[in-house]
């Protein structure tokens, strides 16, 4: 990916670099079983438990649109984003997924903001494939990679990230509604 939010970023999948598929692997209690797994089918999406390596937030495909926008547009960016079942999945810092519900239910914008899924210790997420499947059908409702993880220890949000984020794109929803 580049330095930017590409608006067409939402239709691309990235490959996953081996230092990321190390990371990712580092989620579960069997690594090496994770990598056996992706070795034999590469293109094949992947359960992998949080709250170790990392929590993810689970945001409706439009509103996690404008979120994305925000932390490219006016914030730090974001770590390994993915999109499956027409949700986006923002891998975040272990721990976001207890913290950022506390957060917005103590915002006044929080009601705006809508429902969350937020997966943390004892939960699990399918990530997509390590490789994109390319066998000329459209792509646009498979399980991929709009941010793959490219490092061993990849920059993640924090539930205040997160939140400022949420909070932004919540306010511009309700500007131009």
């Amino acid at each position: 990916m580049t330095d930017t939010w590409e608006p067409d970023a939402m239709l691309r999948a990235e490959y996953v670099t081996v230092a990321g598929a190390d990371w990712l692997a580092s989620a579960s209690a069997f690594p090496r079983s994770v990598h056996a797994l992706w070795a034999a089918r590469p293109t094949a999406p992947s359960v992998l438990p949080c709250g170790t390596a990392f929590d993810v937030v689970n945001l409706p495909a439009l509103f996690g649109r404008r979120v994305l926008d925000r932390l490219w547009a006016a914030g730090p960016g974001c770590g390994p984003v993915a999109v499956h079942r027409g949700r986006i999945l923002v891998f975040a810092v272990p721990g976001t997924a207890a913290r950022l519900p506390a957060l917005l239910a103590w915002e006044e914008w929080g009601a705006h903001v809508p429902p969350l899924m937020c997966h943390g210790p004892g939960e699990t997420v399918t990530v997509p494939p390590l490789v994109p499947v390319c066998d000329g059908r459209h792509s646009a409702g498979r399980s991929r990679w709009l941010v793959a993880p490219g490092a061993r220890h990849p920059w993640l949000p924090g539930a205040p990230v997160l939140l400022w984020a949420c909070l932004r794109a919540a306010q511009e929803g309700r500007d131009e509604g």
